[in-house]
């Protein structure tokens, strides 16, 4: 076995703290990436705080790992050392459902190994990115382009995939507008990606605070939802509305403000339920649907997408002391806009 430095949580109350952790040994199909950069995602704080679920500690997060190749299996064809490459929220599936032989390997029939809080190859509980080093199947490693730089590529691999799904899936591009409710982590991510897909973008945030970002990163209009009026105004505009927030709000008021056969796709994961009534989507045959990350090949073309239109997340590097009070900065919404952790850091 392999032993990583890290960063993790030994119960859902006490603040992340420095341990290690064992990975395994480097398997005829495997990959061992040596960390360089880990993004900061509010699911890492939903997971660990056991908001969505109880889990077993030790717990290290972390799902969002650009670094380097520093060995592979004497099987592994895809990926060479040296090599610069990426992993996302999963790290393996059945490979056999008809989930995972459509390339759609998030929607595994018996449910995929996530990178950190799932059932391993080796029967351990599987441990994240807030490491140096993590051992990985070949399949589930992508390629980081030349064109993006390791540290803004992270967040890429769970905000970047989780909102260019969803807009590839529903045809963000010339002539369709789109609506991005929230302009955080997964949404500044939106609206730099409809906007390069050619679509008219606008931001729907509770207040006018980061409008100007807003502007900047792409969106041709932004409006506040604590404004009634901004609903009166906006009925019936949207062909598309990808709702990033992660906390509980009125999907009625915004399934309002589809067009005909519009979609409110949730990439959002509230720990509370959201209501609809079905009277909100019948008169117009609306929908309103979900989306989770995207598969394997889907992601590699969203690193390829990003790095041909010049796409990377604004982001703050942290430090591993500083985790901590990232992740309350995230919870108040004080990040522009996304946290990324150097793993130099860690030792």
């Amino acid at each position: 076995m392999l032993t990583a430095n890290a960063y993790g949580a030994t119960s859902p109350t006490e603040p992340l703290a420095p341990l290690t952790v064992e990975r395994r040994d480097v398997g005829p199909h495997d990959v061992l990436i040596d960390i360089k950069y880990c993004g900061i995602c509010h699911s890492d704080i939903h997971t660990v705080r056991g908001e969505w679920g109880e889990i077993q500690y030790p717990l290290v997060p972390g799902h969002e790992i650009a670094g380097v190749v520093a060995a592979v299996g004497l099987a592994v064809t895809s990926h060479a050392v040296g090599d610069r490459v990426g992993v996302g929220c999963m790290v393996d599936s059945c490979r056999e459902c008809a989930s995972c032989r459509d390339g759609e390997e998030q929607y595994c029939l018996p449910g995929n190994t996530l990178t950190y809080g799932s059932i391993g190859q080796d029967g351990t509980i599987t441990q994240g990115g807030y490491a140096t080093q993590v051992v990985v199947t070949e399949d589930f490693v992508v390629k980081i382009p030349d064109g993006l730089e390791l540290d803004v590529a992270a967040p890429l691999l769970c905000a970047g995939i989780t909102t260019y799904s969803p807009l590839r899936h529903w045809g963000a591009g010339p002539g369709r507008q789109v609506a991005v409710v929230g302009l955080g982590g997964l949404g500044h991510m939106a609206v730099k990606l409809a906007h390069a897909m050619g679509a008219e973008v606008t931001v729907l945030s509770q207040s006018l605070r980061k409008k100007d970002d807003g502007l900047r990163l792409g969106a041709d209009h932004y409006h506040a939802t604590s404004d009634p009026s901004t609903f009166e105004e906006l009925a019936g505009r949207f062909d598309l509305i990808i709702n990033t927030v992660s906390a509980k709000v009125d999907i009625n008021a915004f399934l309002g403000l589809l067009a005909v056969d519009g979609a409110l796709v949730n990439v959002g994961a509230p720990a509370e339920a959201l209501p609809v009534n079905v009277f909100s989507l019948l008169p117009k045959r609306r929908a309103f649907a979900g989306s989770m990350i995207g598969g394997i090949r889907e992601t590699q073309e969203m690193l390829d997408f990003c790095a041909e239109h010049g796409i990377a997340p604004e982001i703050e590097l942290v430090s591993a002391d500083e985790v901590n009070d990232a992740w309350e900065r995230v919870l108040a919404s004080d990040v522009r806009y996304r946290f990324v952790i150097d793993t130099a850091t860690l030792g």
